[in-house]
């Protein structure tokens, strides 16, 4: 059930719903809007009782949700979420650009892309230090010492750092040391570890599963938020097909499907969907002409030694490029909205 407040409800009135919520053995999640507050209920086995509710000064209606998931539909909160990090945004008026290594490999690496990341005019940084690999002799990262050369990016460069988080210990140190924790692709069906991450107080970006439904998909940002974290961002990064001329199939449709269903911001992988360097640029600029919030960008200073996706790496001139054709699509959307 979604309580409405009427638009002049105050602080008072809504902790006066909440704590009439908790008090019958519920949990309650109050998100604002631009003109209302609603506030959301969990935690029940069944239909919730509105009378409790209906004479509660400012309360507006009681609404029954019908969709499996409560808290990232537009039934709860009309309005775009946008989710920030200092003076860095995703979900904004700009499509926001997410740059940088797909493994933190050395200092000298990663200091040197996020150079070229913030000449770019652009905000955030990605880099991993946690990688999971699909071969138990891959490269497996530099774990906490990949954090701390992250860390250094952001003081150096003033980038916001999203990093992957792959395992609950894991998850405690990029809490500690990065902006936004990632929950890729292999554990967005790992429930536990998406409740750890609603327990935290950092953005989470949520990776799409390899073959999750467009409702799983959903669903698993309703875990991140169901303990409380409203603050997540969706990622699309191809899903399992027949296909095999990229690495994973591309669904660009579930960008509309998600601002039609969510209030989520959800943004485009095209280095890890692809997993060819030539097709990445064409997926980003079709991605940002769909809508995408965003991209998540690879790029690397020498792709070819890279230990990890050198072949989906962007070179540092074609990320120069992108990031220039990524406005200008953007500008031409926003015309066309006007």
């Amino acid at each position: 059930m979604l309580i409405v407040m009427t638009p002049d409800a105050t602080e008072a009135d809504i902790r006066r719903v909440t704590e009439t919520i908790e008090s019958i053995g519920y949990k309650a999640h109050a998100m604002p809007g631009a003109s209302r507050t609603a506030i959301g209920i969990t935690g029940n086995d069944g239909p919730v009782d509105p009378s409790p509710f209906q004479e509660l000064h400012g309360v507006l209606e009681c609404v029954r949700v019908t969709k499996p998931y409560k808290l990232v539909g537009r039934d709860l909160k009309h309005d775009k979420s946008v989710i920030r990090a200092g003076a860095a945004e995703i979900g904004g008026v700009e499509p926001a650009m997410i740059a940088g290594v797909c493994a933190v490999e050395s200092h000298e690496q990663t200091m040197l892309t996020a150079e070229v990341v913030a000449a770019a005019g652009c905000k955030w940084f990605r880099g991993g230090a946690f990688k999971p690999r699909t071969s138990p002799y891959a490269f497996q990262g530099l774990a906490e010492e990949g954090l701390k050369i992250l860390a250094e990016v952001r003081d150096t460069y003033g980038l916001r750092i999203v990093t992957e988080a792959v395992d609950e210990p894991s998850l405690d140190l990029v809490e500690r040391y990065a902006d936004v924790i990632q929950i890729g692709t292999r554990n967005a069906q790992n429930f536990q570890l998406l409740k750890r991450a609603g327990q935290a107080r950092k953005p989470v970006l949520l990776k799409r599963g390899m073959s999750s439904t467009l409702e799983e998909f959903l669903l698993a940002a309703e875990y991140v938020m169901s303990e409380g974290n409203y603050e997540v961002i969706l990622c699309e990064r191809g899903i399992r097909t027949f296909s095999s001329h990229t690495r994973f199939t591309p669904d660009l449709s579930v960008i509309p499907a998600v601002h039609s269903l969510s209030h989520l911001p959800i943004i485009y992988d095209p280095s890890h969907s692809t997993g060819k360097r030539d097709m990445v640029v064409a997926m980003a600029r079709a991605a940002v002409a769909a809508g995408a919030d965003g991209l998540l960008v690879d790029i690397h200073p020498y792709p070819e030694r890279a230990l990890c996706d050198g072949p989906q790496a962007l070179l540092f001139d074609m990320f120069r490029e992108l990031v220039d054709e990524m406005r200008g699509i953007n500008e031409v959307i926003k015309r066309h909205r006007a």
